[in-house]
């Protein structure tokens, strides 16, 4: 059981991301932006699935509500290499719920439970179910414990809990994220009531006393934005959850690391805007993050890795100083 994991964003996890996060932590399970069945049936598999070696341990997170679709792309990612299979029953967003599949699905317990079983016959690696607390009135614990008991009974052993209900009417999928409250003693009830499944809490988690405090009642915990928003949370987080010591021992080594990967990128001949764009919060709350952002954004604009280097020159140079004061 893998104790840490990154939450599943739409427009955020993609490939690019996942491969700066692995600069930052080895062992935080990771996880793909939510890709529909029905996408890879019909869709470009090559730039849906394709992910670099780097990012195991990675998990796919799946859309859907039939399941032979399911299974059949299922099966196609798993070909594709990734570890885990998990199905989405959490997303709050109108498009989805049109699809009848996410959030809603909550409601409908024996279609999940026939979901995971397809999926687990089509596939050798372990399936999982993301999910809410609750949907609109349907948000006691009593039918959260009962939703997860007639989806484990069809073989999941690993539930991803966000810690809040979601509004299917009358609240966006971003106000779903922080409207309604936050019931963690729910999720810690649901693991002392089952203990013999995997329980993982996803919600508000934004510091490393959380994590550690989370769990202490559960078996793993998910983060969410704050892992976007401050990628070197996750470097933190892994040294004290999974004991883990950090890729790159700081931040101008990743800095380096990006440099040459923007490199590689722009001699294959790709933009290397994809991967910049989402290395805003590597500076976060520290000295020279407003240049960081001015490099990557002139980066990202010429298309040059000059400021790049620039940028990781003048920290080098700042380190030397420092230390020879």
């Amino acid at each position: 059981m893998i104790r840490v994991s990154v939450a599943p964003m739409m427009d955020r996890t993609d490939r690019h991301y996942r491969w700066f996060l692995r600069q930052i932590t080895r062992d935080t399970l990771l996880y793909t932006e939510m890709i529909t069945a029905r996408a890879i049936r019909h869709g470009d598999r090559e730039r849906l699935l394709s992910f670099d070696a780097v990012e195991h341990p990675i998990s796919v997170q799946l859309g859907g509500d039939d399941p032979a679709e399911l299974a059949s792309a299922a099966r196609v990612a798993v070909e594709a290499g990734y570890d885990e299979v998990n199905l989405n029953v959490g997303c709050p967003s109108d498009r989805v719920q049109a699809g009848r599949f996410g959030a809603c699905l909550m409601a409908h317990p024996s279609q999940v439970a026939d979901c995971v079983t397809a999926i687990r016959e089509a596939v050798p690696v372990e399936v999982t179910v993301k999910h809410r607390i609750g949907i609109d009135d349907l948000d006691s614990y009593e039918h959260m414990l009962g939703f997860v008991d007639v989806v484990a009974q069809a073989g999941c052993k690993r539930f991803s809990v966000h810690a809040r209900k979601a509004w299917l009417t009358g609240l966006s999928p971003k106000e779903n994220r922080t409207v309604p409250p936050l019931r963690y003693d729910d999720v810690y009830r649901l693991k002392r009531e089952r203990p013999d499944l995997d329980i993982e809490i996803n919600g508000g988690v934004t510091t490393v006393a959380q994590v550690m405090s989370h769990l202490e009642h559960v078996d793993a915990v998910m983060i969410g934005r704050a892992a976007y928003d401050d990628p070197w949370l996750m470097a933190e987080v892994a040294r004290a959850a999974l004991g883990e010591s950090v890729p790159s021992p700081d931040r101008l080594a990743v800095v380096e690391a990006v440099a040459e990967r923007v490199t590689q990128v722009r001699a294959a001949g790709e933009s290397a805007w994809p991967l910049l764009r989402h290395l805003h919060g590597l500076f976060h709350g520290q000295p020279g993050a407003r240049a960081w952002k001015a490099a990557i954004t002139q980066a990202g604009r010429t298309g040059e890795v000059a400021p790049i280097r620039e940028y990781l020159e003048r920290g080098r140079a700042r380190e030397a100083s420092a230390g020879a004061a």
